[in-house]
């Protein structure tokens, strides 16, 4: 009981996530975690030596990177786990740090650069920058804990999000043409056996997230809305 009075917060960030998760209200979060998806394939691709030449995002959750170069291995691995480790990362830096507008602006410069530079469609481009600069306006004009919440937000919709498209398009849809399909076209092995693997590993990231980042009390105390001067 002390342990979820100390988590409150978040627990109710999970209850209205999930309870809104079938709806549209949560399809431009579900957008972001697949932009982190694709972001981690091009991150993958630019350290292993690759050239990034196109990224794209969808409306309908979907998305691609087109890249030449690089290890092809790590780069169809890093999807979803790279995603996944974005939104720790996110979530860290909100319960572990008081810089949340940092980080907050430059997510969303990285955004705005991404798409200036990768994005060559209108709708990826348009939910880019508009993210972006949604982002930059939240840095400059909320408060510290508004930030906050909103790292707290994205990264809890990728430890939710991650898991669960993993399932449902390498196990429960084992012929969609997803990173584990062309993982086990181009290296061998069943698509079912990457995403299996890829979910043991989100799992154990998980585990590790909530063991080792919450701490005793992740609670915030809000006392404006707008940002202190």
């Amino acid at each position: 009981m002390a342990y979820l009075k100390g988590h409150w917060q978040l627990l109710i960030i999970l209850v209205v996530v999930f309870a809104l998760w079938s709806t549209p209200i949560v399809i431009p979060l579900k957008i972001l975690i697949v932009f982190l998806h694709e972001l981690s394939h091009a991150a993958m691709t630019w350290a292993t030596g690759g050239e990034v030449m196109e990224m794209s995002i969808s409306a309908q959750q979907g998305g691609h990177v087109i890249s030449r170069g690089g290890s092809r291995f790590l780069i169809l691995t890093a999807g979803y786990l790279g995603s996944l480790l974005m939104g720790v990362g996110l979530l860290m830096a909100a319960l572990r740090s008081t810089a949340d507008r940092m980080v907050v602006a430059l997510f969303g410069a990285m955004m705005i650069l991404v798409a200036l530079l990768y994005m060559r469609d209108f709708f990826a481009l348009g939910f880019t920058l508009a993210t972006g600069v949604a982002l930059l306006v939240m840095s400059r004009f909320l408060s510290n804990n508004i930030n906050d919440m909103t790292l707290r937000l994205i990264g809890l919709s990728s430890l939710i999000y991650v898991p669960y498209d993993i399932f449902d398009d390498t196990i429960r849809r084992a012929n969609l043409r997803s990173d584990a399909y062309m993982l086990a076209e181009e290296f061998g092995g069943p698509t079912m056996m990457w995403g299996a693997l890829w979910l043991i590993l989100s799992a154990v990231v998980i585990f590790w997230c909530l063991r080792h980042v919450l701490g005793q009390d992740s609670n915030l105390r809000f006392a404006s809305f707008r940002k202190s001067e």
